[in-house]
């Protein structure tokens, strides 16, 4: 697969989606930024399409401009030319100076950095944005103990902000940015302060009240985890440009380039020699051993290789299945020798030696005994190659 970059879902809409796709809650047409005195945009004529109650993830490494993307929607900032719509409400349409404040967006917000203000108690955090609208009093209380019960912290409205856990102050803040309705919630690496058992135990509860209240949700994460995990759809961002738009298991299984396959988990990269034949693609990996064919599906779009090209194999390490050598018969195995092994827990992983390859790694079993200096043989599925 050549490295292109893959344009989102509906680009080529101009409104809302229609008929029976799914309806839109916020659309981004041709959005972008670039900040003074720097040479490249941070988000290049961005166009994406959010459903409405989906989980959505802007996924990607440190400046490649999802979080500016992110302000541009809560209104933190203001795009150089572009349009955003709330479903047919315009928010920012640059062409007819029409802007939107924040505080009119009906969106709720969560930081990395909570924002929790010490000298209240839980209750009066929640209340403090249901106040700032002037809602009467007894609304006030009627929401704020009904989002705390839902949080699962009604039991310590009264306790001072001081005194909480870094998980519970997460939720403080979740629940204020919940506790007015909003149309959509933004959160902005909302797990980055906490701790790896935490982390996991806040996706599971934010993906079942995102279910629970129906919302729409727009996510931001360099961790490829956190939005595998918890999305709906995502999208993988780099320097500015949206990568590709997809389910994590389309992105994960079939990365339309070369960012999206190594931002994404692990791959495994093996080099490769194209036969003559067409469909399927016949690819030769020589291992020093006789090495082995594979009959591999051409990627959709692809022209094929002349036969005798050199090409690369891609592989998720999880899709190899290591096993001793031995018998009469290699069986189309890839012929190998393990060069470390190192215990997870849940898995042993495994660094191999290939001939003529770079050291790759395998997962196996924890229950493997595999040490190093071991001689290995890698049974790979051609379904699962792609040929780049």
């Amino acid at each position: 697969m050549s490295a292109h970059s893959v344009q989102p879902e509906g680009s080529a809409s101009t409104g809302p989606s229609g008929g029976n796709e799914p309806s839109v809650m916020v659309h981004l047409r041709d959005i972008h930024k670039q900040y003074p005195g720097q040479s490249t945009a941070a988000v290049e004529n961005l166009s994406l399409d959010i459903h409405e109650g989906e989980i959505f993830s802007l996924l990607g490494p440190s400046g490649c401009g999802k979080t500016t993307t992110l302000r541009m929607v809560a209104g933190l900032e203001m795009p150089d030319h572009g349009s955003i719509h709330f479903k047919d409400r315009p928010i920012v349409v640059t062409s007819k100076n029409i802007y939107v404040p924040p505080e009119k967006r009906q969106i709720g917000m969560v930081f990395q950095s909570y924002a929790i203000w010490p000298h209240m108690t839980v209750a009066q955090n929640i209340a403090y944005p249901l106040k700032a609208r002037k809602l009467p009093a007894k609304e006030v209380e009627r929401r704020v103990q009904s989002i705390l019960d839902l949080v699962g912290m009604g039991h310590l409205a009264q306790r001072s902000a001081m005194l909480l856990s870094g998980g519970q102050q997460q939720r403080v803040a979740l629940a204020r940015a919940l506790v007015y309705e909003p149309s959509i919630l933004l959160l902005d690496e909302p797990f980055s302060n906490l701790d790896t058992k935490l982390r996991e135990q806040m996706r599971i509860e934010i993906k079942m009240l995102q279910q629970k209240l129906g919302i729409t949700v727009l996510f931001v994460t360099h961790d490829q985890v956190e939005a595998l995990s918890l999305s709906s759809r995502l999208a993988v961002m780099h320097q500015g440009v949206i990568q590709q738009v997809g389910t994590p298991r389309a992105l994960y299984e079939r990365p339309a380039n070369s960012i999206v396959r190594d931002f994404i988990g692990r791959s495994v990269l093996l080099k490769a020699r194209a036969g003559a034949s067409r469909t399927p693609l016949d690819v030769f990996v020589d291992d020093g051993e006789g090495g082995v064919h594979y009959a591999v599906r051409q990627p959709d779009g692809e022209r094929a290789p002349a036969a005798g090209n050199d090409v690369h194999l891609s592989v998720r390490p999880e899709d190899i299945r290591i096993r001793a050598a031995g018998g009469d018969v290699k069986q189309a195995a890839l012929a190998g020798v393990v060069e470390a092994a190192l215990f997870e827990g849940e898995r042993t992983e495994f660094r191999v030696r290939i001939a003529g390859q770079a050291p790759i790694y395998v997962y196996g079993d924890r229950r493997d005994g595999f040490v190093e200096g071991e001689k290995v043989w890698l049974d790979i599925p051609a379904d699962r190659i792609s040929v780049w």
